[in-house]
């Protein structure tokens, strides 16, 4: 029955892609929301004649290896296509985003944690509360990217730095993560002072190995299948040993990514290679990973109490991450007028808040009821994210031009990490 349940679980999540992308919405959107419906009703306990023809729990551990698969993948693509020299030459914006959109949802969800870590806390009141100001400060980066880009806000300046910044701050939200997971953990503890020894390792002896393996394939696109073999090969053996020193797999993939070489002369590794690893993660794999994800939210549980609890982290979420990317764009000198889509760009959680919650969920650091709460949450903020911008541009002309707001770019001249080609910038291909 597994065949039969991978196709359900496929097809519902491309039609709910579908029908959320109609209604303007990224398609993580639609596969969570598949994966809610799929577990209230086919896959529930309730439906029985369709529990016996379709026996989820068993085939779930099968979906769940092929959507770790699509995760791993994504997370190396990400990792891949961070766009370093955007960070660099406008670090110091960007950088005040990430940092205000990063400390100050961390503070309020540790505080708004409190009140519920007797009670929805397995691994004890601290752990719960860390990891719940940690899942609160993320931005989910490839989902903004892909609202930017339906809004047409893709190429702007407003754009590039809201990218950079959700950039940074996932980096430091999956770092507070790291060592959340690594303090409450059930692997030995001996092996979390090996890490230091693995990131050593993966710069210095795999980076110059993957790049000699892959400079040894640049002539021609013929040989993608071996090139293809090198990086699933340096990828899977990168995860595998995050696993065994008691970090989720997803840092070790992230990292295996951001250090495999992109260099100018290996466009055809891009072409060729990245474009089907892209692919295969998002068009097939990942979206199992988020209806599996979807599955778990179990709304029939949901009671009084959690509809507040779900009303007060809302509220702490988009109050604090709205608050604290403005300030920080505006402390860092940027006008009103762009610190204030910034801000509402930087509330989109989507995709990278679900996987958060998921890692939350497998080590044990918060129930089955809250992860249902925070997904619902999660859903809830990159659903108003559009909506929102649609306010802000009828309440005042958004800068959508390749400068701060105030100034224009002329032809020829070189933006902040853009080409000398007028108000055309590019940062990467936009994304779910």
């Amino acid at each position: 029955m597994f065949f039969l349940s991978l196709a359900v679980v496929i097809g519902m999540a491309r039609f709910c892609a579908v029908g959320a992308r109609r209604l303007g919405q990224p398609a993580v959107v639609g596969e969570i929301v598949a994966g809610i419906a799929l577990g209230s009703t086919l896959l529930s306990d309730s439906w029985g004649p369709w529990r016996e023809t379709i026996p989820y729990d068993e085939v779930r551990p099968l979906l769940g290896a092929l959507a770790n698969v699509g995760l791993a993948l994504f997370m190396f693509v990400i990792g891949y296509e961070m766009d370093r020299t955007f960070l660099r030459s406008n670090g110091r914006r960007a950088l005040g985003v990430a940092v205000g959109s990063v400390l100050l949802p961390l503070v309020g969800g540790c505080l708004a944690a409190m009140l519920y870590a007797q009670e929805h806390g397995p691994s004890g009141g601290t752990g719960f509360v860390l990891f719940i100001g940690v899942a609160m400060s993320v931005t989910a980066f490839p989902v903004l990217a892909r609202i930017l880009a339906d809004q047409g806000l893709n190429r702007s300046y407003i754009g590039r730095i809201a990218m950079g910044a959700a950039a940074m701050n996932d980096l430091i939200a999956w770092a507070c993560l790291a060592v959340v997971a690594a303090f409450y953990s059930s692997a030995q503890s001996w092996r979390m002072t090996l890490v230091p020894v693995y990131l050593a390792a993966v710069v210095l002896v795999v980076r110059p190995l993957v790049a000699r393996l892959l400079r040894g394939r640049k002539d021609g696109v013929k040989d993608s299948a071996g090139t293809m073999l090198v990086l699933v090969t340096g990828l899977m053996g990168t995860c595998a040993a995050a696993e065994w020193l008691g970090i989720h797999f997803i840092f070790g993939a992230f990292i295996f990514g951001a250090i495999t070489p992109r260099e100018s002369d290996e466009n055809r590794l891009r072409v060729a290679v990245m474009d089907g690893l892209e692919k295969s993660a998002m068009q097939i794999l990942l979206p199992i990973y988020f209806v599996v994800a979807g599955t778990r939210v179990d709304l029939a549980a949901f009671r009084a109490s959690h509809i507040g609890s779900l009303l007060v982290m809302l509220f702490v979420a988009v109050a604090t991450k709205m608050l604290g990317a403005y300030l920080g764009a505006w402390l860092s000198g940027m006008p009103r007028s762009d610190a204030l889509p910034i801000a509402v760009l930087m509330n989109t959680r989507g995709l990278t808040e679900v996987v958060i919650l998921t890692v939350g969920l497998q080590l044990g650091l918060i129930d089955s009821q809250f992860y249902s709460v925070l997904v619902v949450m999660a859903v809830l903020t990159t659903v108003m994210t559009g909506p929102l911008l649609g306010v802000l541009r009828r309440i005042e002309p958004m800068n959508t031009h390749a400068g701060p707001a105030g100034e224009t770019v002329g032809e020829g001249a070189a933006p902040a990490g853009g080409k000398a080609s007028g108000r055309r910038l590019t940062f990467g291909r936009p994304r779910r």
